[in-house]
């Protein structure tokens, strides 16, 4: 199982490298087809401009603020995910009574739902708001997925041998969840980096990557726009890498109390 583990994130590195690599010939190849840099701005022109925006405070305020909201968004959605899959694991009612709640949720039409909310809140907190109500539902499923695949026969064991209730939390359950969870982690934190942009963008909230992308775009500096997204992307990237590295080791820790039990 290691070695699949380890083999199949080399895969993943090599696909990543491959598409990266695809996606630079298919820039060139439209700029050249175009040849505007106000449609498209050349790869050039775009490198220059995110080492440019690497080298502004201005551009590393509008990063940690986003960021700051979008961790604050995920840690919110994560603790409501948590308990709600806590106690739909506990009764069964209580699942069947989230279940329409959640469909509702991942329905909701996100510009209206911004929209909205800047008539309720202020620009810096309805991209929270926003955040949360598109991950919260996602997380959820993904936890109560975790706890569901956990093996019965553990459970079973637990039961038979009294295990008590700090012993099977640290040595059954979180093993066993952890490494599911953590694997999803850095996806969901990358999507809700979009998500917060995105609202950003339409909220035009002070201090933050998706204001300095609207302020590019009436500007018309489409190698500074494409610029930061780059960085948007980049900063995605390096998210799903570190917890891709956490699940790793929270794998190896599963194995390790599995061989210990």
């Amino acid at each position: 199982m290691v070695k699949r583990f380890f083999i199949k994130r080399k895969l993943d590195i090599i696909c990543s490298v491959a598409a990266l690599v695809l996606i630079a010939l298919v820039w060139i190849i439209a700029y050249y087809s175009v040849r505007n840099d106000y449609i498209i701005p050349s790869l050039g022109e775009t490198v220059k401009s995110f080492f440019i925006c690497l080298g502004q405070k201005t551009f590393w305020t509008a990063v940690g603020f986003t960021f700051l909201r979008t961790a604050v968004g995920f840690v919110i959605s994560f603790v409501l995910a948590l308990a709600c899959a806590a106690l739909s694991a506990c009764s069964k009612i209580v699942a069947a009574a989230l279940k329409p709640f959640m469909v509702i949720l991942r329905t909701l039409p996100t510009l209206a739902v911004i929209l909205i909310l800047l008539i309720w809140t202020t620009p810096g907190a309805a991209p929270v708001i926003v955040t949360v109500l598109v991950l919260f539902p996602m997380i959820y499923s993904q936890i109560s997925a975790a706890i569901g695949g956990i093996d019965d026969g553990l459970r079973e064991m637990a039961d038979v041998y009294r295990i008590s209730k700090r012993d099977r939390l640290f040595k059954i359950y979180l093993p066993s969840a952890c490494p599911n969870i953590l694997s999803q982690t850095g996806a969901d934190i990358s999507l809700g980096l979009k998500i917060m942009i995105s609202a950003e963008v339409l909220a035009s909230t002070y201090r933050s990557l998706g204001n300095l992308m609207q302020t590019a775009r009436l500007y018309l500096d489409t190698p500074r726009l494409a610029a930061l997204t780059v960085a948007a992307v980049v900063i995605g990237f390096i998210v799903e890498i570190a917890f891709s590295q956490f699940a790793r080791i929270t794998y190896k820790w599963s194995k390790k109390e599995g061989g210990n039990d």
